[in-house]
């Protein structure tokens, strides 16, 4: 089914995405309007919030920024003949999900190090609401992030539109952002069209912790993400068996009194006791977490033998929800054991980087004889001569 979206969007443009629009979002845009938000719509949003809310978004993205610009490499690095520059892409389309909530943060969280990156043209595709409006906490985070343009597209269709263009949605470089199984389909299927930040999994958090560790703490740490989806994991593991039983206990007082508890209850959750905290440091590092919490005596020792973790959390005040939205770092993070080998999203996922070779006469006599040699090593005779015929 998504690879039939995307296909339809690459060869009928914008005709495919008023059909999809109309069955999977409810909505498309009538006859002369087009799936653009009005600009002047994007810049009174901010107007139609609370002044907390709003200050609580510019404080946000301030840290977020001050965070990302921490990231910007050196744009050359070699000599001046044998150098690689790097360079931001052009054109970043990012990806707000909707559905069960609107999601100003991750606005924020993959606009602003697009932005620092020094992108020129940064655009988000975000589900529209049946009426064809889009919740003005999404559109005042995008004019507060600096989002050159809003588009009314949700699902697979939108992940299409950013990665093959249409005729009023432009085609991006790299597509960023979290989205539902469509979304993470999508990405799949136009990798190699357009860049892509990852393919993310339902979310998890494991949570290390001794006897010393609050129970009622880490009871709200699980629940906390075990409320983003039915299909999210939360896993506490811990040397003390008394601790694993009183964390039970505070999770099902706490789950009851929840607006979420369906949610939190048809997901995944797991206490697991341990012999030593060393050994749960041991399966942490196997499990490659998204989130890792360590709550114990000597948390800060225990996470420096942390080898995989999308983000770790120190201490029994670093719970998750500040990293989510206002610490600074990434709260796009690697799923499903992939931060083994994969990055938060970052300044990184919007730059590319280029090999450049200023070679003279005096460099093609250094490298002929080694380079003629492994060209006949590997039978490719053409190789050899195009360095050879300039030495004639």
């Amino acid at each position: 089914m998504v690879a039939e979206i995307c296909a339809s969007v690459a060869a009928q443009g914008d005709v495919a995405l008023r059909e999809l629009g109309r069955r999977f979002d409810g909505w498309a845009p009538a006859p002369g309007e087009g799936f653009e938000v009005p600009q002047s719509v994007v810049a009174e949003a901010p107007s139609r919030l609370g002044a907390d809310d709003v200050a609580a978004l510019v404080f946000a993205a301030d840290r977020i920024r001050q965070f990302h610009q921490q990231q910007l490499p050196a744009w050359t690095a070699g000599t001046p003949t044998l150098k690689l520059e790097t360079r931001p892409v052009r054109r970043a389309g990012i990806y707000a999900p909707g559905g069960r909530a609107a999601y100003p943060s991750t606005v924020l969280m993959t606009a602003i190090p697009a932005r620092v990156a020094g992108v020129s043209e940064v655009v988000l595709a975000t589900p529209p609401r049946k009426d064809g409006t889009v919740p003005p906490a999404i559109l005042a985070a995008a004019q507060i992030a600096g989002v050159d343009a809003v588009y009314r597209i949700g699902g697979a269709q939108a992940i299409a539109a950013l990665a093959y263009g249409t005729e009023s949605i432009p085609r991006a470089d790299v597509v960023a952002g979290p989205g539902n199984l469509y979304v993470t389909l999508a990405k799949h299927e136009v990798f190699g069209s357009v860049g892509i930040d990852g393919i993310a999994g339902p979310t998890e958090v494991l949570v290390v912790a001794d006897a010393s560790a609050r129970p009622d703490f880490v009871a709200a740490d699980l629940a906390a993400q075990l409320e983003h989806d039915p299909l999210a994991m939360a896993v506490l593991i811990t040397d003390s068996a008394t601790l694993a039983d009183r964390v039970d206990e505070e999770l099902q007082s706490l789950i009851g009194g929840l607006e979420r508890a369906e949610i939190i209850r048809a997901a995944t959750c797991c206490l697991v006791v341990v012999d030593s905290m060393n050994e749960a440091l041991q399966l942490a590092n196997a499990f490659a977490p998204e989130h890792l919490l360590i709550v114990s005596e000597d948390a800060r020792a225990l996470a420096e033998q942390v080898e995989n973790a999308g983000a770790v959390f120190i201490g029994p005040y670093a719970t998750v929800p500040l990293g989510d939205y206002t610490a600074g770092p990434n709260h796009t993070l690697p799923t499903s054991g992939s931060a083994r080998f994969a990055s938060p999203l970052g300044v990184h996922t919007f730059l590319k980087r280029t090999s450049v070779l200023d070679l003279d006469r005096g460099d093609l006599v250094l490298l002929r004889e080694a380079t003629v040699r492994l060209a006949g090593l590997e039978g490719l005779n053409a190789h050899a001569h195009a360095v050879e015929v300039r030495l004639e």
